[in-house]
């Protein structure tokens, strides 16, 4: 009797003990996955030395948060997007199988100048998305918002990792 007694205790303790994550993925009421966002960092958007637009980022810099991006998620937070980070500059393109949300794909060079943006491209697209020139960065935010902000081919972009977050 004391053995189930104790059993009894040791099983109500641990079913007691803490709570999901915050981050842990949610089901939507298709029953699909949606994966929330991360914020690892800030980046700001400037034109004639002046910062106009400032987002928090997650950061896609490595090969396997790269091929993921935004694929599971239902929207992102206001002012928020993906920032990919690539090991040099290049050719870069993208695609949106698997992508729910319709984007605005902006490509950055090295030294922090808006190449290009793709504009309203639409979820489950297959075919590759060009960056038109070389880029080492891209800004993955949902579709519009490029207009709605007044971000232009030629603006600047400044990135910062959080400190919490270095080395992801």
């Amino acid at each position: 009797m004391t053995r189930l007694i104790a059993l009894l205790l040791v099983a109500a303790s641990l079913s007691a003990c803490g709570s999901p994550p915050v981050d842990k993925p949610t089901r939507t009421d298709d029953d699909q996955v949606s994966i929330p966002f991360r914020k690892d960092g800030t980046l700001t958007i400037s034109r004639d030395d002046e910062a106009y637009l400032t987002l928090d980022i997650e950061i896609a810099d490595t090969d396997s948060s790269r091929n993921r991006g935004l694929m599971q998620r239902d929207g992102l937070p206001e002012d928020s997007g993906m920032w990919f980070i690539f090991d040099q500059e290049s050719e870069q393109g993208f695609w949106m199988a698997n992508t729910r949300l319709a984007l605005d794909l902006i490509f950055v060079r090295s030294d922090g100048t808006i190449q290009s943006i793709a504009k309203y491209i639409q979820p489950m697209r297959t075919e590759t998305i060009s960056s038109n020139g070389l880029s080492q960065y891209v800004l993955e935010v949902e579709a519009g918002y490029s207009d709605s902000k007044g971000i232009l081919e030629g603006d600047l972009i400044a990135f910062e990792r959080d400190a919490t977050t270095s080395g992801q």
